[in-house]
């Protein structure tokens, strides 16, 4: 098997491994709302909505990047796509940082996941798509 090959492989598999977050994280915010974070048992109305809102977007982007997995080399535009709106989402979390405050360690790490993590497996799945053509 050539070395193009196997790092596709390996990238499909971080890519993988990196899809729990979204899809773990956004199934259970949408089922519980804000409430699992530690917040009070009383949301306002607006406020839970939005939250769900934003947590089925996030489940539905995890969604649509586990269909990128198979042919990864031949998903850049997608790949693409959806990362971008990670970093987007990213974006506005660091300018909450700036405007309100440090958020909590596991929104940092989204954070690093955001503005970090996904644009490395861009330029990774961009490689990957090089090497297979």
């Amino acid at each position: 098997m050539s070395a193009w090959r196997d790092e596709r492989r390996l990238l499909q598999g971080v890519v993988a491994i990196a899809c729990l977050v979204p899809l773990s994280i956004g199934g259970i915010s949408v089922v519980l709302g804000p409430r699992w974070l530690g917040h009070a048992p009383v949301v306002p109305t607006d406020l839970d909505s939005q939250f769900r809102y934003v947590s089925g977007i996030f489940l539905g982007l995890g969604i649509a990047f586990v269909t990128c997995i198979p042919g990864i080399e031949r998903k850049r535009a997608r790949f693409r796509l959806l990362g971008l709106l990670v970093v987007a989402g990213g974006l506005a979390r660091l300018g909450s940082w700036a405007m309100v405050g440090a958020p909590s360690a596991g929104h940092r790490l989204g954070l690093m996941m955001e503005l970090v993590v996904v644009p490395l497996l861009m330029l990774w799945q961009a490689r990957v798509a090089r090497h297979a053509r």
